[in-house]
């Protein structure tokens, strides 16, 4: 596989079984809301949402929301840190997780990772598998100073490329009591083997070769050069299934926000070089006696990564195959996402 088509991989992280015709019927059923203030989703009207800041170990300032169930404010409550997909926003799946899981009575914590939306880092769009594992230890942190959180009942929940640094982070910080996934991806893995384990060791070292030259370019140039190989301005029809359903979430109404790398920007061209060499769930088993959910839709092109993870990993462990679900059902469709499920599991295993 030659470095674009790795860089393809890193850019569409995403799906929903779509036609172009379908896609383009979306976009004209309402204007694309281009405001950096707009979220993707509404507000419940049980929850509140409040902006919050907090630092990681690497001294990065990272951006959130909090949602609080209204109505609590005198009571200690379990709380969740949320975030994915790889290259969103937390105005976006995240925060729409977060929304739902306050309204069933969890404190969530929707956050954007390093060097992407309103958290900061230099240079911007940039994805680390180390740093954004932190991310979530980070976010884990901030919620366990709260006066109103239960620091022994904090869980968290990561979404595509998310949920495989969720598992990492779950791994090597015991203070995360609970993960569960959705739509999960294994950046280090799909970066450094190429979609379905693919890439063969030669095309594994000329991907290597072109990075190295990449960054010749970037250091010559004092500047760090975007990949070029991003969703498309428009659909002729012709595109790889895949790419028509990252399309009808990112690039429409259904899904746009301008902060977001998917629909909006380009992550660095050199992104892939950190994961490479690093595998993020070569301790998946030191999760256990920590219970896990992994969530896949039936029809996703990433369902493999979590079937995968779920064989790799410990009792407790569960896995939930969404009938007729393929990746971004489990962005934002209500009649996809199992949010009752997610409640049960977290009520049941923070305690």
């Amino acid at each position: 596989m030659k470095i674009a088509a790795t860089l393809l991989v890193l850019s569409f992280l995403f799906s929903d079984r779509t036609s172009a015709q379908h896609v383009q019927a979306n976009q004209n059923l309402k204007p694309m809301n281009t405001s950096s203030d707009h979220y993707t989703f509404q507000l419940s009207n049980k929850v509140t949402r409040k902006k919050v800041s907090f630092k990681n170990r690497y001294g990065i300032t990272l951006s959130g929301d909090l949602y609080i169930p209204k109505n609590t404010d005198n009571t200690v409550l379990p709380a969740l840190a949320i975030s994915g997909p790889f290259g969103a926003v937390k105005e976006q799946s995240s925060g729409l997780y977060a929304n739902q899981m306050a309204e069933r009575g969890f404190i969530a914590l929707a956050f954007d990772p390093s060097y992407t939306g309103e958290s900061s880092g230099s240079p911007r769009n940039v994805a680390s598998p180390d740093i954004n594992t932190e991310d979530f230890s980070a976010a884990v942190d901030f919620l366990g100073l709260q006066k109103n959180i239960d620091r022994s009942k904090i869980g968290i929940i990561g979404i595509c490329g998310f949920a495989g640094f969720a598992l990492n982070a779950t791994a090597v910080d015991k203070r995360i009591k609970a993960v569960a996934t959705t739509s999960m991806y294994d950046m280090t893995r799909v970066m450094s083997k190429g979609y379905n384990d693919v890439v063969t060791a030669a095309q594994r070292t000329q991907t290597l070769e072109q990075l190295g030259l990449q960054r010749w370019k970037d250091t010559e140039s004092g500047y760090y050069a975007s990949s070029t190989n991003n969703l498309p301005k428009k659909l002729t029809g012709s595109e790889p299934q895949f790419v028509k359903e990252y399309f009808d979430y990112y690039k429409t109404a259904r899904g746009f926000h301008p902060r977001s790398i998917n629909s909006n920007a380009s992550w660095t061209a050199t992104s892939p070089l950190s994961f490479m060499n690093m595998p993020i769930l070569s301790y998946i088993k030191e999760i256990a006696p920590r219970p896990m959910l992994i969530i896949a839709g039936e029809n996703a092109h990433s369902r493999y990564f979590s079937e995968d993870a779920y064989k790799a990993a410990t009792e407790p462990k569960k896995l939930m195959i969404i009938p007729n679900a393929v990746h971004v059902d489990l962005y934002d469709q209500f009649d996809k996402i199992p949010f009752d499920k997610l409640t049960a599991f977290f009520i049941a295993n923070l305690k």
